[in-house]
C-alpha cells in the first residue's frame, strides 16, 4: 500500500499548501537565541515562531545541540533560555506553546552525559540524537541500547543525512527493529539537503519506516524551505501515517 501511495504522488504537481495543525507539535528545532547554530536572536526566533504558527503548528518542542566539544549546552542553559522565548511569546501574543528538550550529539562524552543524567527529553522519555555526518560512529548499536535500557525511548534525528549509510540501507532497518524512531526532516522531501537525501527519505517513507516529523528549523532560510515543502504531493500521504508528533 505504501508504494502504491508512492508512485501515485512522485509526480511533481501544484497543489494546495499542506497545513501541519493535524501533525501536532514539532519535536526539532532550533529556537532559543544564541545558543547554537540556530536563532541568533530574539527578534529572529519570534520571526521563525511567527513563520511556524502561520503554517499550522501549536506545539513547538525546541532541541538546542549539545555536543562535548563545540555546544556545550546544559540543561540549565537551555531552561533558562526556554523561559525567555515563553516570555517573549506571550508578550508578542502569539497562541503557541513552547517546551524544550535538546538534540544530543552521540561523541565522546554522551555516554558520560547520560550515566550522569538526567538528559533533557520531550513527550513520553523520547531522547533525540544526531550523529557524525562524516563517518559511521563507533558503538551505535551499543549505545542507544544503553540508553533504552536506562528507560529513554531513542528517536534517531535526520537519518536520510547521513551519507555513510546510503548504500547500507539495512541499517535503517536495523534501527527501527531496535525499536528507535527514525525523524524524518520535512525539507528533505523538497530537496533542501540535496537530491540524495531526498531519495533516501522517499525510500525510508515508502518503506514505512518514519515515526516522527521534525522541521530542524534554524534560520528563515529553512523556513522559506518549509513553505515550499507544503506543496509536496508526499507529504500528503506522509502525514496520514502514524508519527509520534500527534502524542506530544
Amino acid at each position: 500500500m505504501l508504494k502504491s501511495l508512492f508512485n501515485r504522488f512522485r509526480p511533481k504537481e501544484e497543489i494546495e499548501p499542506i497545513d501541519f495543525s493535524g501533525l501536532g507539535a514539532d519535536m526539532h528545532s532550533h529556537l532559543i537565541p544564541g545558543v547554537d547554530d540556530g536563532a541568533k536572536t530574539m527578534e529572529e526566533s519570534l520571526q521563525l515562531i511567527e513563520g511556524l504558527h502561520s503554517l499550522g503548528y501549536r506545539k513547538l518542542v525546541t532541541t538546542p545541540h549539545i555536543m562535548s566539544d563545540y555546544y556545550r549546552n546544559t540543561p540549565e542553559i537551555i531552561l533558562e533560555g526556554l523561559e525567555r522565548v515563553r516570555e517573549a511569546v506571550k508578550e508578542k501574543g502569539l497562541d503557541m506553546q513552547i517546551d524544550a528538550a535538546a538534540e544530543y550529539y552521540i561523541d565522546d562524552g554522551f555516554v558520560k552525559k547520560m550515566e550522569e543524567g538526567p538528559l533533557l527529553t520531550f513527550g513520553n522519555k523520547y531522547l533525540l540524537v544526531e550523529v557524525s555526518y562524516m563517518n559511521a560512529p563507533d558503538s551505535i548499536h551499543s549505545i542507544i541500547f544503553q540508553a533504552q535500557t536506562s528507560g529513554y525511548r531513542v528517536v534517531l534525528a535526520h537519518p536520510e543525512r547521513y551519507p555513510y549509510w546510503y548504500r547500507d540501507f539495512d541499517q535503517y532497518r536495523k534501527f527501527y527493529d531496535m525499536g528507535v524512531t527514525l525523524q524524518l526532516n520535512l525539507n528533505s522531501l523538497s530537496g533542501y539537503y540535496g537530491p540524495d537525501a531526498r531519495h533516501i527519505a522517499e525510500k525510508l517513507i515508502e518503506e514505512g519506516l518514519i515515526g516522527a516529523l521534525g522541521t530542524d528549523m534554524h534560520h528563515t532560510r529553512h523556513l522559506e524551505a518549509l513553505q515550499r515543502t507544503t506543496r509536496e504531493k508526499l507529504l500528503h500521504s506522509l502525514l496520514e501515517m502514524p508519527m509520534i508528533n500527534r502524542e506530544l
